[in-house]
């Protein structure tokens, strides 16, 4: 009968037949970026001691999921070794979880109670257990009659909040009812998110029309999305979005009468000017698509980017002519800090 045992990846002679198991079942990414995030990791084996299936617990998210079914019955060690992740992630008081799938396994992840949230010809993103996107959407603040109102979105790491962000939203307040600007909630940047979130707030709080909320599990991060079960690289980008997009589309924007979604353009980042077209593609016409040029000053186009590197440079003069003074107050205040965070290994390139 075959037991459910937990696979230690620091041991090289685990990783190794771990990593062979699973290129044997077509999962091909083992960077850093995907492993560098596991908490945990189990394993199940046969009576004769042979690997038969793994999966592994990121957080509160469920990957490298795999099992060969030679000489079990047809989901059987799929079930087992799912609910196992499950049990495991329960004791740690998580009861709310994610898997990121190839499609085709979409409805077996059903089976065992998830619920789709979007899929894609290659991808599916799934949830189980509560708060779910229900009781997310439930958190988010909303006006009197809000159907009949022209209500916009935006969605942005904001890291940090820099006078390009702020005319973004100032541009939607002006032409809205409503605006919503979804902050992402991955804490992977240099300002972490509570203080991208406080800072965002605080650079528009005199836009009275506007609600700053936390982009919770539903804004999918580049950070969170797995690419070890795409084919190619460079299908990451494409899938994610288009994964982002359709849970935007279909569950929050409904829910919100979210009619128009404003996004910067971008000069310098390839990939983000892949992810705005793919953006497009995906929303409209149902959901219009705003795409506003980004903001400069004296010929300069304001980065988030641009002003990390200043930090790490230790040039906050040149910082005040890209920032809110309520973002600069906090930077002045807090300079040391992000200048450790840096020296400690903190990416600081990125968008």
């Amino acid at each position: 009968m075959d037991k459910v045992v937990d696979l230690y990846l620091n041991d090289s002679s685990t990783r190794r037949k771990w990593k062979h198991f699973l290129e044997k079942l077509g999962l091909n990414n083992f960077s850093s970026r995907e492993i560098d995030v596991i908490d945990h990791t189990l394993g199940l084996v046969d009576d004769d001691g042979n690997l038969v299936g793994t999966g592994s617990i990121a957080g509160n998210v469920l990957k490298y999921i795999g099992v060969c079914n030679e000489g079990a019955q047809p989901g059987a060690r799929f079930n087992k070794i799912v609910t196992a992740l499950q049990q495991y992630i329960f004791n740690q008081k998580i009861f709310h979880s994610f898997v990121f799938t190839k499609a085709k396994y979409s409805k077996s992840f059903q089976h065992l109670g998830f619920n789709e949230l979007a899929h894609t010809k290659q991808a599916a993103f799934l949830e189980s257990g509560t708060p779910d996107v229900n009781a997310f959407l439930d958190t988010i603040p909303k006006v009197k009659d809000q159907k009949n109102k022209k209500v916009a979105a935006i969605v942005m790491n904001a890291n940090p909040f820099t006078l390009g962000h702020r005319h973004l939203i100032e541009l939607a307040s002006q032409e809205n009812d409503l605006v919503y600007v979804f902050v992402v909630a991955t804490n992977a940047s240099l300002f972490n998110t509570d203080e991208r979130m406080k800072l965002v707030q605080a650079g528009t709080a005199d836009l009275k029309n506007v609600f700053v909320v936390s982009g919770g599990d539903y804004m999918v991060s580049r950070a969170t999305f797995p690419a070890y079960f795409l084919k190619f690289p460079d299908d990451l980008v494409a899938t994610q979005t288009q994964i982002d997009a359709n849970v935007f589309k279909n569950i929050i924007a409904p829910r919100l009468f979210i009619n128009s979604r404003y996004i910067g353009t971008e000069p310098f980042s390839r990939t983000t000017s892949f992810y705005n077209q793919s953006l497009i593609q995906v929303l409209e016409p149902s959901i219009k698509v705003v795409l506003v040029p980004r903001f400069e000053v004296n010929g300069q186009v304001i980065t988030a980017t641009k002003v990390r590197q200043l930090i790490k440079d230790d040039n906050l003069a040149a910082i005040q002519k890209l920032v809110p003074s309520t973002t600069m107050d906090f930077i002045k205040n807090n300079k040391e800090i992000l200048q450790d965070r840096i020296k400690k290994g903190m990416n600081i390139d990125g968008n």
